[in-house]
Formats: C-alpha cells, sequence, structure tokens
C-alpha cells in the first residue's frame, strides 16, 4: 500500500471516530462511546506502526531524496486571477519521512492507552458515566485526528491548520467541565494566551509567502526556497518560534498550562504532557533548515530553553497540587527539548520527546488514580502513605518519577544525558544550567512521591480508605511503564540506527560539536555526573521528607521571602493582570461607556430633531375640514407670495 493512502487513513480513522461518537453516542451508544475512539486510534496506531516500516525500509542512498518531498493528495485552491495566477499555492499534501514516522508512533501510542485509561476514569465509583461521556470521547478523537494532521502536513498552510485544531480541542477539553467557573477561566486563558504566539507564527507563514512564493516545505526547505530567504532568516525564524513559545508554554507564555490543570488528569496526560505541548518542538525541528541559517535564532531558541527549565523547576519544589507540579515540570521538560534545539542536537531533542511523551504521560494518569481514589482531591498535604493501598499507582509512579530524575538506564536518563551533552560543547553556562535543573527535577519529582506514597497513612475527611483503580485504568499505566523504563533503548542515542535514519531531515546537526566536548568533559563522564545528580535529589528528597520533615518547615520559615514567591509563581500571573489584564479592561469599559452614552447621546440628539417636527405637524392632523381647508389656503397664498416675490 503507498505510504499516502497509509496516511490518509491515520487521519480518518479518529476522524471518523469523533464524527460516529458525535453522530449516534447521546442516543445510541452513550456509556459505551469509548469503543469508537478505542478502534480509530487502535487503528491509526497499526496503520503508523505499517507505515514506519516502509519508512526504515527506503534504501539508505534512496532516503535524501525520498524523504525530502512532499505527497500531493490533492490541489486544495489555487487563485485565478492577477499575476497570482502563476503561483504555486496551497496543495493538501503530506510530509512523510522519519520524523513524521517516529511522531506518529509517539501520539498514538500514547493516545490509545490514554483512551484506554479514561474508559474507566470518567465514571464514579458505581460505573455509572459522567455526564458529557460521549462528549469526552468525541472530543479526545477530533484531538488525536488534528495533532495527526499537523504531524502529517506537507506545507505550512496545512501545518497551522493542525496547528490551530489542536488548539480548539485542547480548550474544549479543558472547559469540559464547563459549569465549574475555574475550568472555563483556565480553557479560555489557555486559548487567549496561545493566540498570542500563533499570531507570531502566522506573521512568520506570511513573511515566508511573501519571500518564496510557496509554502511547501519541499520548496521552502530546498536550497532554491532558503536562498530566497537570505537576510530574512533571523526574522522568520523568530516569528515562526513565537508559535513554539506559547504552544509549548515557554517563557513568558507559559502561565496557561499549569491552571489547565482543571481540565480531566487524562486530558492533562495526552495534551498537556505528551502530544499538543510538543507541537512547538515538532515545529523547530522540522523547520531545523531555517534556523540553522541564524545564530542568532538558535541562541535564542536554547537560551529561552535552558531559562524555562530552570524556572519552572524552581516552582515545582513548593507546588503542593499534585497536577501542577507535573504542569510545572512538562514546562522545565520542554525546556530541555528547546536547549537540545538550540545547540544543534535536534535528535537528542526528538529522543527526548519521544521519552518525555511515556513517563509524563504516566505520572498524569497515576496522579489521576490518586485523584480518583481521593475523592477529587490532589492537595499531597491531605494525604499520605497511600503506597499501602494502592500498590500499582504508586509502583507506576515510581518508574515514571524514577525516569522523569533521570536516573541511570531508565529512559529519561539516556535522553536528556544527549541534550546535556551536546549543550558542554557549544555553551558552558547553559550547560551548567542544565545540570543545576536536572538536581532540581529529581528533588521535586520525590518531593511528591515521599509526602504522598510513604510514611503513615492520612486520608483526606469523607474518604474512607485508598483504593486501587479499576483494570481499565491500571493496565494502561503498567503499558506506560514499559515503555518509561525501556524506551531510551531504541537506539536513538548518537550513532544509533534511528538517529542515523533522522539525520536526512532534521537539518542543522553539527557533527563537529562531539569532538568539541572532549576538551570539556567525556561522554562517559557527562553520563555519570547526570546519575549522579540523580541520585543526589533523589537521596535529598528522601532524607529531608522522610528523615528529617522539620527541616523543610525550617527552611521555609527562615527563607520565607524567596520562598513565598516561588510558590507564588514568581507573582508572574499577577504582573499580567496588573500591566495587560486590567487596563484592557479598563480600556473595554471605557469603549462600552463611550459607545452607550456619546455614541448613544449624539445619534438621539440627531434623531430628535425629525422626531421633534413629526411631532409638531402631527397636531394639524385633527380630521377637521375646516383646518385642511384653512391650511389649503394658507398654503396657496404662500405660493403667490413666493411667485410674486420672485417677479
Amino acid at each position: 500500500m503507498p505510504s499516502q493512502t497509509y496516511a490518509i487513513w491515520i487521519l480518518l480513522a479518529p476522524l471518523l471516530a469523533a464524527v460516529l461518537i458525535g453522530a449516534v453516542g447521546l442516543r445510541g451508544l452513550r456509556d459505551k462511546s469509548h469503543w469508537l475512539a478505542i478502534g480509530g486510534v487502535a487503528a491509526a496506531l497499526v496503520l503508523a506502526l505499517m507505515l514506519f516500516g516502509q519508512i526504515r525500509a527506503v534504501p539508505e542512498e534512496a532516503r535524501a531524496d525520498i524523504f525530502t518531498r512532499s505527497h500531493k493528495i490533492y490541489e486544495w485552491f489555487r487563485p485565478g486571477f492577477g499575476g497570482l495566477a502563476s503561483l504555486k499555492w496551497f496543495d493538501f499534501e503530506f510530509r512523510i519521512d522519519p520524523l513524521t514516522g517516529v511522531m506518529l508512533v509517539t501520539v498514538l501510542s500514547v493516545s490509545l492507552m490514554v483512551v484506554i485509561y479514561s474508559s474507566g476514569y470518567m465514571r464514579d465509583h458505581h460505573g455509572h458515566p459522567e455526564r458529557g461521556y460521549e462528549r469526552f470521547f468525541a472530543f479526545l478523537a477530533l484531538f488525536i485526528f488534528s495533532m495527526c494532521l499537523l504531524v502529517l502536513a506537507g506545507n505550512f498552510v496545512l501545518l497551522y491548520v493542525g496547528w490551530e485544531l489542536v488548539g480548539l480541542c485542547s480548550y474544549l477539553l479543558i472547559g469540559f467541565y464547563y459549569p465549574k467557573p475555574s475550568a472555563a477561566a483556565a480553557a479560555k486563558k489557555a486559548f487567549i494566551v496561545t493566540r498570542i504566539g500563533d499570531f507570531g507564527f502566522a506573521m512568520g507563514i506570511f513573511l515566508i509567502f511573501w519571500r518564496c512564493g510557496d509554502v511547501s516545505f519541499a520548496y521552502v526547505f530546498s536550497q532554491a526556497g532558503l536562498a530566497k530567504l537570505v537576510g530574512w532568516e533571523t526574522p522568520v525564524a523568530l516569528l515562526l518560534f513565537c508559535g513554539a513559545v506559547g504552544k509549548s508554554a515557554q517563557l513568558p507564555l507559559h502561565t496557561w498550562l499549569p491552571d489547565a490543570m482543571e481540565g480531566p488528569s487524562p486530558v492533562s496526560a495526552l495534551i498537556h504532557a505528551a502530544t499538543m505541548v510538543t507541537a512547538g518542538v515538532y515545529m523547530v525541528a522540522r523547520c531545523g533548515a531555517i534556523f540553522t541559517e541564524s545564530p542568532t535564532a538558535m541562541a535564542t531558541v536554547a537560551s529561552v530553553g535552558a531559562i524555562t527549565a530552570f524556572f519552572a523547576a524552581t516552582i515545582a519544589i513548593t507546588q503542593f497540587d499534585m497536577k501542577r507540579a507535573l504542569a510545572y515540570s512538562t514546562i522545565s521538560q520542554l525546556g530541555y527539548m528547546f536547549l537540545g534545539l538550540g545547540v544543534h542536537a535536534a535528535d537528542a531533542a526528538v529522543f527526548h520527546l519521544f521519552t518525555h511523551a511515556f513517563f509524563k504521560s504516566l505520572l498524569f494518569l497515576a496522579a489521576g488514580s490518586v485523584m480518583h481514589a481521593m475523592g477529587g482531591c490532589i492537595d499531597i498535604r491531605r494525604f499520605g502513605g497511600l503506597a499501602k493501598g494502592m500498590k500499582v499507582t504508586a509502583f507506576v509512579f515510581w518508574v515514571g518519577g524514577l525516569a522523569l530524575a533521570g536516573f541511570p538506564f531508565l529512559s529519561g536518563f539516556w535522553s536528556k544525558d544527549e541534550i546535556l551533552h551536546a549543550a558542554l560543547g557549544v555553551s558552558l553556562p547553559l550547560a551548567i544550567v542544565g545540570y543545576v535543573t536536572a538536581l532540581l527535577t529529581a528533588f521535586y519529582t520525590f518531593r511528591l512521591i515521599f509526602i504522598a506514597f510513604h510514611g503513615p497513612l492520612k486520608l483526606p475527611q469523607g474518604v474512607e480508605h485508598a483504593h486501587e483503580s479499576v483494570p481499565a485504568m491500571t493496565i494502561p499505566m503498567l503499558l506506560l511503564s514499559i515503555g518509561a523504563a525501556g524506551a531510551g533503548y531504541i537506539g536513538l542515542q548518537h550513532g544509533g540506527k534511528l538517529n542515523e535514519l533522522l539525520r536526512t531531515v532534521l537539518v542543522g546537526r553539527l557533527e563537529e560539536h562531539a569532538p568539541g566536548m572532549a576538551h570539556v568533559m567525556s561522554p562517559e563522564a557527562a553520563m555519570a555526573m547526570s546519575g549522579v545528580l540523580s541520585a543526589i535529589g533523589i537521596l535529598s528528597a528522601w532524607y529531608i521528607y522522610r528523615r528529617k520533615p522539620m527541616i523543610a518547615m525550617a527552611a521555609a520559615f527562615a527563607m520565607r521571602g524567596p520562598y513565598e514567591l516561588i510558590k507564588n509563581k514568581y507573582y508572574i500571573d499577577e504582573l499580567y493582570d496588573a500591566v495587560i489584564v486590567r487596563p484592557l479592561h479598563d480600556l473595554g469599559k471605557f469603549c462600552y461607556g463611550f459607545d452607550r452614552y456619546f455614541i448613544n447621546a449624539l445619534l438621539w440628539i440627531i434623531t430628535a430633531i425629525p422626531r421633534a417636527a413629526g411631532f409638531m405637524l402631527r397636531s394639524l392632523q385633527q380630521g377637521a375640514i375646516q383646518g385642511y381647508a384653512m391650511g389649503m389656503v394658507i398654503g396657496l397664498l404662500v405660493i403667490v407670495v413666493a411667485v410674486l416675490s420672485a417677479t
């Protein structure tokens, strides 16, 4: 079967599931709606694996040619007027290469686990589906279709369509519990904040079209296309990066992601850990041909990534909401990915994207299992010792936590070490920030684990015992734990087979940065340092939160100022509210008042004149013949006088 056919059906499978659930879910399927979603995503995953097999089977000598093509499905639209008629505008076309294959397999494998998990999570303790059960699965399937469209897109316009569709689906899923004011506000915040970055992204696409006259990846990334961007590489790259900053929640547009935890936990696992938030990383990797032409853009990407990684890690240390702590962890790990992209280690960045999808979605699902058992409570100050009654959840949380902490020989260790090793060869300050962040990551991850799962049993009020989740929830978590532990052994490390496969599409990899690292630190020494820092962070968390918990309280009291600053997320939300939100709100109130009281008053005055004249003339219409006759006589006299005066 041609690769284009596989790609079409990968899109159609979840889309058909979404349409069918929307059409018959409420009246026919109801609590069975999840089967359509599971079937659609499972079919798409099987097709994606078959497509990836075809990609791997391409002979090495033919890869440079085949993987740089765009596969035209049909002509989307073309202008037929003036000089624009000669331009090649927008085709519905796919880009099918190793990066596409890796992303599709990652997105669909995690999505399948999340959809299965959701069939158990979106029910009450009696097994009854929540209100809007079928709507939830329709939105999930629509999101998965949108993400696949984004990944398969062969030009910037189709990429932008998928980009905006995932944003729309994110809004719908974050606000799933729309009667809850905080959920509705979080959905609006996510939609509006990401639009800021998307505006820059759109401007970048317009600039590409203006310079190149085409938006197809095959042309724009070719030598001919890049030649037309000479002198414009930096503004184009930075505008595209604006979209990545918004979608992937990097500074300063990161504020929407923690609030997005108001959505159901499966939504957090799928959209805000494994798929949508990685769209920015995927886009920058895909556009490497443009970014690597601009040292300024590459330095910006690396710096923003490193600063965001450290910034979010510090906040995660002080959070007591388990899902919000994991949300800041996601922001931090996305920062690592951008650091890798900025130091010309796109292979390591994509590798970390792949491993992160497994262990972070696992952690969010495990947090959802805790929330499900604790009656909706997610504050780690209100429960503890859950490992006694939730052995499976505790086990998978340990596996995901070790992978996130970069513990040796688990998936996160391999991918994070690749990024830090590459950073050492390009910028020592950025590498130091990365290593410090790695230490903080291990600490805050096991702070959560030791408080929530160990020590004496403590339950929230109204919860009688800590019970394990249903098999529909535990089985996907166990399967994801396998990926969290072993995804690092797929051979994507430097020199691995998949690394070589990606070489033709991850443009800008600097082979010279590998020997350049020798004078700083050998690969073995860098790997050992990563492992040691992970162990130090874990042991520190154990000592402080299990052996000497008073240390944490004393430190928070002794450093009240810095602690409150970090706990309140550096007051960035409050700053935005004071500098942007309130002035705009006040401007809106002023415009409303100006329209209501000045414009409306002006219109009332203008219309008052004919209304007054009408009122006066109305008094002449009394229905009396004598009055009409007198009026005619007076009118005739006026006419006679006027004629005589004129002569």
